[in-house]
């Protein structure tokens, strides 16, 4: 078997320290741990704050919490900071919402190949569930579980990955709670644009420059499962601005924001 790359695991959060502490257990339950997790705090209260120094206690890898004040949504600018201070050759990008099936490491360490970054979907987790989910602490699931949806997506044959495709272009699937990619090909397109405000696009937009410097993606099909909590969509105010700045991201082929990582390195 070969070798798996070092990796760092970067979530973001914000004021959800619920859904954090199930997202931290299944950390905790993966069959090959990340060499670190980085929780991406945009800016979250002392729940937060308190909640992590308690997993401090007991995690298994080093848990850094990188912290910006709170000045709405900050996600590009905290996400860089986190990566800017990852110490491992590959990103685990999931979102703070996100609970891992134990395997989902593994799979994304095991698939990673160079010139390429991954890209997975998730089994959703339906509003239903949600008081019985963190009373008790829920992070098990499968294809017979209640109260999720999409459930052909909690079924695992990495097998069928050795006949996974490269894609040439940025998929509509791509979500950017449940992705990886080099640390070395994201600082060469100088990581996330925090010109971008307010909710979505961040993570496509910056994949999108990925391709525009010949990186390929591969979709994770039957392997890194991931179960998204339910919650309110966040407002799309700030859509038409950030689907713009994207749109030209494609059309001109742009390669290097200004403001991004660098800043931080």
């Amino acid at each position: 078997m070969e070798k798996l790359p070092t990796c760092s695991l970067i979530t973001p959060t914000y004021n959800w320290p619920e859904a954090l502490e199930l997202l931290l257990l299944s950390v905790m339950n993966q069959t090959v741990l990340p060499n670190e997790v980085i929780i991406a705090d945009d800016g979250s209260g002392k729940d937060t704050r308190h909640l992590i120094e308690t997993f401090q206690k007991k995690f298994p890898v080093p848990l850094i919490h990188i912290w910006h004040e709170d000045i709405k949504n900050r996600k590009p600018k905290i996400m860089n900071q986190a990566i800017a201070a990852a110490k491992y050759d590959y990103i685990v990008e999931i979102d703070g919402d996100i609970i891992m099936n134990k395997h989902f490491v593994e799979d994304h360490l095991t698939f990673a190949e160079k010139g390429h970054y991954l890209f997975g979907s998730r089994v959703n987790i339906q509003e239903k569930l949600l008081p019985d989910l963190f009373s008790k602490k829920t992070i098990h699931f499968n294809f017979f579980s209640k109260g999720i949806k999409k459930r052909g997506r909690t079924i695992r044959i990495p097998f069928l990955m050795n006949f996974a495709k490269s894609v040439d272009q940025r998929s509509s699937k791509l979500r950017g709670c449940n992705m990886s990619f080099w640390r070395e090909d994201f600082i060469k397109i100088n990581g996330f644009n925090e010109s971008l405000v307010g909710w979505g696009i961040d993570d496509s937009e910056m994949i999108q420059r990925l391709h525009n410097i010949g990186i390929r993606g591969k979709r994770l099909k039957n392997a890194g499962i991931a179960y998204h909590i339910y919650h309110k969509e966040q407002s799309k105010s700030h859509l038409e601005i950030n689907n713009e700045i994207e749109r030209l991201t494609t059309e001109k082929k742009l390669t290097f924001i200004e403001k991004g990582i660098n800043q931080y390195l």
